[in-house]
């Protein structure tokens, strides 16, 4: 039989520990300059070091040729806590778990009267300290306060707030924390080159991942793979498998379905996740993790390399070539959809639906933002005739159309407009005047954004509400990011002189819509959204359609005349001034 990895490279002085600086350098300090307290609290997550370093303190006050920072080693009482040692009667281990209560209390104060049987000082230990009943607290209090010369407290526990106040006041406090990636990454690098055992690329980095910055997890982690591995060799397919990740090359094919758009492969790989029996939700949190990634890459460029530690030179390759191919902007987007979905399947009860509305999100979001770069027309020269085009008779589209347009345009000159329409003097007066710009101020081409285009003149119509529901999505967008992708995937339906009704992929995305917290949420957020750009204030309609069509597109037979919801207006009041 073999120790476990955790007992073997068990620290034995401060120097080896790991990630745990804010601990050690004090300690170590104090033991040098003899200014040691009587007792102390370690604090911390499991399995980073709370008993370790107890253990270590006690080899520092009991050792030979201490109090020192570091110990010998080969003195009785450092053999005796050492790994392999059995242990020192004057160092005593105490489970609080199992010994919290006034008896247990009032043992230790009788033993903690004896003076030490060899060593400098009698020093307890006392493991999940939280597990202590206050009467037992209050039962120790008097010995903690004021302890015999030669008695030492350390406790130890994973929850501090829960040992009493009178106790923790009277203690030197010491939080440890979880150890980073790259200090573990390194740490099980040179364990490994210890041990003798190869790894596979990509093994470590999941290692270290599923340790959750735990030293003691990720060793135990690290052992379980290890035992389980033929010819000395830790595979990467393997260690995928037990813990329970998803593959990269899984992961690959879905990230390239996103960028290409391709329905048939995103799809095919949702259902590869479900088929083999891995869990959707670790899919959902491992997509995640490679978007954060993608968006490094995009970020950094170069310099991804000293953030994405442990990733090889063809894999950053590789994932430069998707974050080209998406864009930092896109990817953030991508992410957003993905965190939802993620808090939306928290006790889902068919988490294979809501994995397979996010890649049909995904995709359409990624249509979407692809849709208006395909003409190519110019700043000024694609957003002049939008501006004028509703409030021009009938032919004056086909005069537009004709018209060349200049290469670049004023406010004061909008393209088109002469062709377009002759208004009468009075009104081609105040025009000009309030298209003027400043005096002084340098002529401007299209504003900068689809969110800032000029608002067209005429009744809005519910063609008109889908024309513009791109430009409305954009000013949602700036106004709250959340909103924003709720309202992405809304079907306009009809538009009913105010009342606007609204169709959603999902009850609950009709159940968020209508939420309202101070008078604000999404439909609120919605509202002010469309009143910025199209210049009305309207009603809402919100109701549960799954057939879809697009987020804000209508399907055949989508009008006014549509069916409505029963569960009356969101937001716009009672249902009879919602329908007025």
């Amino acid at each position: 039989m073999t120790t476990a990895l955790y007992r073997r490279y068990r620290p034995e002085s401060f120097g080896e520990m790991i990630g745990q600086s804010q601990v050690t350098e004090p300690l170590m300090t104090a033991l040098r300059s003899d200014r040691v307290g009587h007792a102390y609290l370690f604090s911390g997550p499991r399995g980073c070091g709370k008993t370790t370093s107890a253990r270590i303190l006690a080899r520092c006050l009991n050792c030979a040729a201490g109090p020192t920072d570091t110990p010998c080693g080969t003195c009785d009482s450092c053999v005796e806590l050492g790994r392999g040692g059995g242990g020192s009667l004057d160092v005593v281990e105490i489970d609080a778990a199992s010994h919290n209560g006034v008896d247990d209390a009032r043992d230790l104060r009788e033993r903690a009267v004896f003076a030490p049987a060899r060593d400098r000082f009698k020093i307890f230990i006392l493991d999940e300290a939280h597990m202590v009943t206050p009467q037992g607290f209050n039962a120790l209090l008097k010995l903690v306060e004021e302890p015999p010369d030669h008695v030492k407290f350390i406790f130890a526990t994973t929850e501090p707030e829960k040992v009493i106040g009178t106790i923790r006041s009277r203690t030197h406090h010491y939080p440890f924390r979880l150890v980073p990636p790259a200090a573990m990454l390194e740490y099980v690098e040179q364990l490994c080159r210890q041990e003798g055992v190869e790894v596979e690329p990509g093994v470590l980095p999941l290692v270290v991942r599923a340790g959750g910055g735990s030293p003691r997890d990720t060793l135990s982690l690290l052992d379980q793979l290890i035992a389980g591995s033929d010819s000395g060799t830790v595979a990467y397919a393997r260690a995928v498998a037990l813990l329970g990740y998803t593959h990269a090359e899984l992961l690959d094919e879905v990230v390239d379905a996103f960028g290409a758009s391709d329905a048939s492969a995103a799809f095919a790989a949702i259902d590869r996740v479900v088929q083999t029996g891995q869990d959707p939700r670790r899919f959902v949190d491992d997509l995640l993790e490679r978007l954060r990634d993608l968006i490094v890459v995009s970020a950094t460029r170069e310099g991804a390399a000293a953030v994405l530690r442990g990733i090889s030179a063809d894999d950053l390759a590789r994932m430069q070539r998707q974050a080209d191919a998406f864009g930092t902007a896109r990817l953030s987007r991508i992410a957003d959809l993905v965190i939802a979905t993620l808090d939306d399947m928290t006790g889902a009860t068919s988490p294979r639906l809501q994995l397979e509305l996010m890649v049909a999100r995904v995709l359409a979001r990624g249509a979407d933002a692809a849709a208006p770069a395909a003409p190519d027309l110019g700043g000024a020269a694609a957003a002049a005739p939008a501006a004028v085009a509703p409030a021009a008779p009938a032919p004056a589209p086909s005069a537009q159309a004709q018209a060349p347009a200049p290469a670049a345009a004023t406010p004061a000159e909008p393209v088109g407009a002469s062709a377009a329409v002759t208004p009468p003097p009075g009104a081609a007066s105040a025009t000009a005047a309030a298209s003027a710009p400043a005096a002084g101020a340098p002529p401007s081409a299209a504003p900068a954004s689809a969110a800032e285009m000029p608002i067209p003149a005429g009744p809005v119509t519910v063609e008109r509400m889908r024309a513009s529901w791109p430009q409305v999505l954009g000013r949602l967008e700036d106004i709250s990011r959340s909103s924003w992708m709720l309202a992405s995937g809304a079907r306009i339906v009809s538009l009913d002189d105010d009342v606007l009704t609204l169709a959603f992929s999902s009850q609950g995305d009709v159940a968020k819509f209508k939420q309202l917290a101070a008078g604000k949420g999404p439909s609120e957020d919605l509202r002010q959204a469309i009143s910025a750009v199209l210049g009305i204030r309207v009603k809402y309609i919100a109701r549960h359609d799954a057939a879809g069509g697009g987020p804000g597109g209508g399907t055949p037979g989508s009008g006014p005349d549509g069916p409505r919801d029963d569960d009356g207006p969101s937001g716009g009041g009672a249902p009879s001034s919602a329908v007025r």
